[in-house]
């Protein structure tokens, strides 16, 4: 659908604190809001954060608190309210008639969708946000009755399927059950391709982030990617994989994924899981962490708690704090888990160093190894040529004996033939 130009919605940000979120909390996350709701194109006019011990079951907000926020965006002409949390459909409801027509209210999932929906290009990443879109959006929207027209009428609403959600939820459900098809094949598109580069025998490295912390220009850094990148949240949505070239010559596949953030939709998470899965069949995780932003530490707890979501909780993991020459504001480096190294993607300051330990990590648990490789697949010789470092061949009458410095990676897929596991099995590749 065509985007139109949002420079000029007022809006209003909500957070209460309770039990479960002190004040610091709240404030840090309203300072992400506003950052979310520029980067969908509008402006936050004022923030209004109530003390409350549970949230209100009818309007979130107690009745006084809602009072006064209706009055303060009729002072300052606010026409969207977005709340720093999930809303039932009933509570955007009683809300909205208590803040008059001409202000609308998302929450915080909605405004991540809307730019998500904002920022997909390819037709996966169409099909991906208007799934989650439907999925979490509808049953919320189909509650608001006959106000449907709405949609497609500003942040919280845009989307790159319908421009209008249909009243009729048997139109919804063959909707999303055609967009979870569509997805469905182009998943296993990606196997395919994924499957590809595993008989490529290349190690995969992923990097992986909170939103903004500079994935794309190390990608771009490290392998001339050309992808757009922009002081944004969520400026790249669909994963890249490049070919990047170690000091030691070794080429590797490079892939660049999504963004992470608190409070990610968990629909928008099932949505995005055949992009995610890049991760998951990683080799080695890079972990991109902004040193000059003070919430790096929470920002790393996000991005470890969304990993063991999407199940690579397991993975060999390098964490690199970008943005060195802005300063580090890092507190606690200590605590990451597996050694931590400092660069400036925009800069390459320190980009040989990252290359080195890269090489390292994939290359860790490397063993000398004889194997004897039948004659008749001696092309499995090229394929230790090319990953391994082989030391001595010597040819037999009916076996190739090769000693060769291998990875695990490597190993595996030759392991039928190593000398010390006694005698072969039938093995093809």
């Amino acid at each position: 659908m065509e985007q139109q130009d949002f420079s000029a919605v007022r809006g209003a940000l909500v957070g209460v604190v309770t039990r479960e979120r002190n004040e610091q909390e709240v404030e840090v996350s309203l300072g992400e809001l506003e950052r979310l709701l520029e980067t969908a194109g509008g402006e936050a006019v004022f923030s209004m954060i109530q003390n409350k011990e549970a949230p209100d079951a009818r309007t979130y907000l107690g009745s006084g608190k809602v009072a006064e926020l209706a009055y303060y965006c009729g002072c300052n002409e606010v026409t969207l309210v977005v709340f720093d949390c999930e809303l039932s459909p009933s509570q955007i409801r009683n809300l909205e008639e208590a803040l008059g027509d001409r202000v609308r209210v998302i929450d915080r999932s909605m405004l991540i969708l809307d730019i998500f929906a904002l920022h997909a290009e390819s037709s996966e990443g169409k099909l991906q946000v208007e799934l989650a879109q439907l999925k979490y959006t509808a049953p919320r929207l189909l509650g608001r009755g006959g106000e449907l027209s709405r949609l497609g009428g500003g942040i919280g609403t845009r989307g790159p399927g319908e421009s209008q959600l249909e009243t009729d939820r048997r139109h919804l459900a063959r909707r999303i059950h055609a967009l979870e098809q569509a997805l469905a094949e182009v998943a296993e598109n990606r196997r395919t391709q994924r499957q590809a580069r595993d008989r490529s025998g290349l190690d995969r490295v992923a990097i992986v982030g909170y939103t903004n912390a500079g994935k794309s220009t190390l990608l771009n850094r490290l392998t001339d990617a050309g992808i757009l990148t922009a002081d944004k949240l969520f400026a790249t949505l669909d994963p890249t994989t490049r070919q990047c070239r170690l000091p030691g010559g070794e080429t590797i596949l490079l892939t660049d994924t999504v963004g992470f953030i608190r409070n990610l939709p968990h629909h928008l998470i099932h949505a995005f899981k055949s992009t995610l899965e890049e991760a998951v069949a990683a080799d080695l995780l890079l972990v991109l962490v902004d040193a000059s932003d003070p919430e790096a530490a929470r920002q790393i707890e996000v991005t470890e708690e969304l990993l063991a979501e999407i199940g690579a909780a397991d993975k060999k993991v390098l964490y690199v704090f970008n943005k060195c020459d802005l300063g580090a504001a890092v507190p606690g480096v200590g605590r990451v888990r597996e050694g931590v190294i400092y660069i400036s993607a925009a800069t390459g300051q320190g980009i040989d160093l990252l290359l080195d330990r890269i090489e390292q990590m994939l290359h860790s648990g490397a063993r000398r190894v004889t194997f004897r490789i039948p004659n008749d697949k001696q092309n499995l010789l090229a394929l230790l040529y090319r990953d391994a470092t082989v030391e001595t061949v010597e040819y037999g009458d009916e076996t190739v004996t090769v000693t060769a410095v291998t990875d695990e990676k490597t190993y595996g897929r030759l392991q039928a033939f190593d000398s010390a596991c006694g005698e072969e099995t039938e093995h093809g590749e």
